[in-house]
């Protein structure tokens, strides 16, 4: 059984409902998952010690949430090459944040990212969100 942190950083909790939808995929397909806000990950020995990772963020005016890039500078010293990833995030008009989050993820750390690509959903509940955040879980865990 894998163990897989997923890490999200929100303003109106729509992210954190799918993280929440991931983890319930990554318990679906039988391994652990545990969730953290962004913000209370402090240094890159928190996020040793797990098998897979998917961050999240919520697109603000273009942008990831501030906790979600202080995030990605920790874990660029956090050794997470070729381990499986993925990325997600809620989004009212453009989504860029899981697309640069996967990008950094892919490109800077080298991890194995999910070949869907990052999950933007406008809302966990609208137009099958549910059942493809729970998907996108169950790929991460494919890869381990």
């Amino acid at each position: 059984m894998g163990k897989i942190l997923l890490v999200f950083a929100t303003r109106s909790d729509e992210t954190k409902a799918i993280a929440e939808l991931v983890a319930e995929g990554v318990r679906i397909a039988g391994h652990e998952a545990v969730l953290k806000k962004a913000n209370e990950i402090k240094n890159e020995d928190e996020l040793k010690g797990y098998d897979g990772y998917a961050f999240g963020s919520a697109t603000y005016h273009g942008e990831m949430i501030t906790s979600m890039k202080q995030l990605l500078f920790i874990a660029e010293r956090a050794e997470l090459k070729d381990k499986p990833g993925g990325a997600f995030g809620a989004y009212g008009w453009s989504g860029e944040a899981p697309g640069r989050i996967f990008e950094t993820m892919e490109n800077i750390y080298k991890m194995k990212m999910v070949s869907a690509g990052p999950l933007m959903l406008k809302a966990s509940w609208v137009g099958g969100g549910i059942q493809a955040a729970q998907e996108y879980g169950k790929s991460i865990t494919a890869m381990i």
